[in-house]
């Protein structure tokens, strides 16, 4: 009985030691992950790496040391690891099956970082929204839009769409549509939009904005008004730009028409002399 007692106590005192062993194994191996992890971007951020793939890689780095240390921590316990990591294989298997579109979103974001159609910074149009990039993880993307809300795409849903980067290049176009009477002087009202341009400082004069007739609308002869500017600049120049249009139109007295209907009204006589 002594001798059972005393293997009952070796054996509490291994497994004890065994326990404490894994929890120490995992706790040094998470610190130890999180300053690989951090090293790594460090030295990305340090070589002027773009903070897209930092993030991506210092992500994808700490949880594949956290996968080693889970892995460290059950062979302490005695766990057969060769065992472990079929079974882990086989849970992996079903866990993919069942999480297939999570997958897909990994996948998705690793295209995002290696072809990089946008950066952190940038403002997209893609998956129904035009917003800024605020952060890219492994499994979706995060987006500010102008009236400051949090939008959280899943990146399959960015990779199979299409992607618009407005602020990928450093001059943009503005379209606007200026629309005139069939009685107003159109080379006047061109004189008037091509003043605009040149005293609008932020309108580029390279390439040259362009003004000319773009069709004789129903009720207006329309004419189109494209400057170019620097892609910073586009929404200021283009709200000031409308404005200036309406006064300096208003000032020369031409006019902008509006969509109108004329209605007539017919009536029969005979009813109408039942109603009398």
């Amino acid at each position: 009985m002594d001798i059972n007692v005393d293997a009952l106590q070796t054996w509490i005192s291994l497994y004890t030691l065994n326990i404490i062993g894994a929890i120490l194994i995992f706790i040094v191996g998470k610190w130890l992950s999180r300053r690989i992890a951090n090293l790594l971007a460090k030295i990305m951020e340090k070589n002027k790496v773009d903070a897209t793939i930092v993030n991506f890689l210092t992500n994808l780095t700490y949880y594949t040391l956290i996968v080693l240390v889970v892995i460290a921590a059950a062979g302490r316990l005695g766990i057969n690891t060769t065992s472990f990591l079929t079974i882990v294989g086989a849970a992996g298997l079903a866990v993919g099956l069942a999480l297939k579109d999570s997958l897909s979103n990994f996948a998705a974001g690793v295209m995002l970082v290696m072809f990089r159609p946008f950066t952190i910074g940038d403002v997209v149009s893609t998956a129904g929204i035009t917003a800024k990039v605020e952060k890219i993880t492994i499994f979706n993307t995060l987006f500010c839009t102008a009236d400051n809300q949090l939008v959280i795409v899943p990146n399959n849903k960015i990779i199979s769409d299409i992607i618009t980067n407005i602020n990928a290049k450093d001059k943009r176009r503005i379209d606007l549509v200026v629309g005139i009477s069939y009685s107003d002087d159109m080379a006047q009202t061109k004189e008037i939009l091509e003043r605009l341009a040149r005293e609008e400082s932020r309108v580029l004069q390279e390439p040259a904005p362009t003004v000319a007739v773009a069709e004789l609308g129903d009720s207006s002869v329309n004419l189109v008004f494209r400057p170019w500017v620097k892609t910073a600049d586009y929404w200021d120049v283009r709200f000031a730009l409308t404005e200036r249009i309406k006064n300096g139109l208003d000032e020369a007295g031409i006019s902008i028409p509006f969509p109108q209907q004329d209605v007539h009204l017919f009536v029969d006589k005979e009813e109408a002399a039942q109603v009398m």
